[in-house]
C-alpha cells in the first residue's frame, strides 16, 4: 500500500504536465516547441544509439569524478579546517572569496593551466561543487556539543577514534545537506565545462542542435539532462538513508514522543 502511494505521489505531476504539454501543442504545430510524441521519437532516435557511448556516458563519468573528489576534499578539508580555532580563522576569507567566484569564470583559467582536456572539465566540477561540502564540513564539525567532546575524552577517545566515532557522525547530517547541493551544482558545471573548447558531451551536443536549428534534438538533451538529476536525486537519496539511518529513526522516536 505504502508503494502504491508513493509512486500515486512521484507520477501525479509529471502526468498532469505532459498532459498539460500535449494540449499545448495540440493545435497549429510550432516549430520551437515539439509535441511529446515527436519528441519522444527523437529522444529515443538521437540518445538511445551511438550517442550514448559518445556523448551521454562520458559526460556522466566525468560528472562522476567531480562530484566524488569534491566530497573527499571537501570533507578532508573541512575535518582539518574545522578542528583547529586558528586555522578556521586564517581560511575564512580566502574561503569566502573563492566560494563568491562563479566556477563558469574559472573555465578559461583552467583551461591555460590544465589545458583542453577532461581533467580541465573535472576541474571545473570540483571547483563548484567543493565549496558547499567544505563549508557544511566546517559548519558541522564546528557546531559539534562541547559535551560530546569532553565525554569522548573523559573516556579516553581521541585522535583518529574521536574523528570516526564522535565527530563524523555528528557532523554528517550537515555535510550531506552539502552534498546534495553539491550533485545540483556538479550538473550545471558538467554542461558548462562541455560547452567550452569540447568536440563531445551532452553540453557540447545541446549547443550543436541549437546551433544548427535541430529544435526536437535540442529538447530531448535537455530531457536527457533532467533524466540524470532525477536519478541523482534518488541515488542521492538511497545513500543518505542508510548513511543517516541513525539519525532518521531518532528523530522518528522524537516526534513519537
Amino acid at each position: 500500500m505504502k508503494t502504491l502511494k508513493f509512486i500515486g505521489y512521484l507520477l501525479t505531476l509529471p502526468v498532469i504536465l505532459l498532459l498539460w504539454w500535449w494540449v499545448a501543442t495540440s493545435g497549429e504545430p510550432n516549430f520551437f516547441v515539439p509535441t511529446p510524441a515527436k519528441l519522444a521519437e527523437t529522444f529515443v532516435n538521437t540518445w538511445i544509439s551511438e550517442r550514448l557511448f559518445t556523448d551521454v556516458l562520458p559526460s556522466v563519468t566525468r560528472l562522476a569524478l567531480g562530484v566524488l573528489a569534491a566530497i573527499v576534499l571537501g570533507i578532508a578539508l573541512g575535518l582539518a579546517v574545522g578542528l583547529n580555532r586558528t586555522l578556521r580563522a586564517l581560511t575564512e576569507p580566502v574561503f569566502e572569496f573563492f566560494r563568491a567566484l562563479p566556477p563558469p569564470v574559472l573555465v578559461p583559467v583552467l583551461m591555460l593551466l590544465v589545458g583542453i582536456n577532461d581533467g580541465m572539465k573535472i576541474a571545473v566540477i570540483i571547483s563548484g561543487c567543493i565549496w558547499p561540502v567544505l563549508l557544511n564540513t566546517i559548519e558541522g564539525v564546528r557546531s559539534i556539543d562541547p559535551v560530546q567532546n569532553e565525554t569522548s575524552r573523559s573516556y579516553g577517545i581521541s585522535g583518529f577514534n574521536q574523528i570516526r566515532y564522535q565527530i563524523l557522525p555528528a557532523a554528517t547530517p550537515t555535510i550531506m545537506a552539502g552534498v546534495r547541493q553539491c550533485l545540483s551544482i556538479g550538473l550545471i558545471l558538467m554542461v558548462i565545462s562541455e560547452m567550452f573548447a569540447s568536440s563531445s558531451g551532452l553540453g557540447f551536443s545541446i549547443v550543436q542542435f541549437q546551433r544548427s536549428f535541430a529544435v526536437p534534438e535540442m529538447w530531448s538533451g535537455i530531457v536527457v539532462l533532467g533524466l540524470i538529476g532525477v536519478a541523482l536525486s534518488f541515488i542521492f537519496q538511497w545513500c543518505e538513508r542508510r548513511v543517516l539511518r541513525w539519525y532518521h529513526g531518532l528523530k522518528e522516536v522524537e516526534h513519537a514522543v
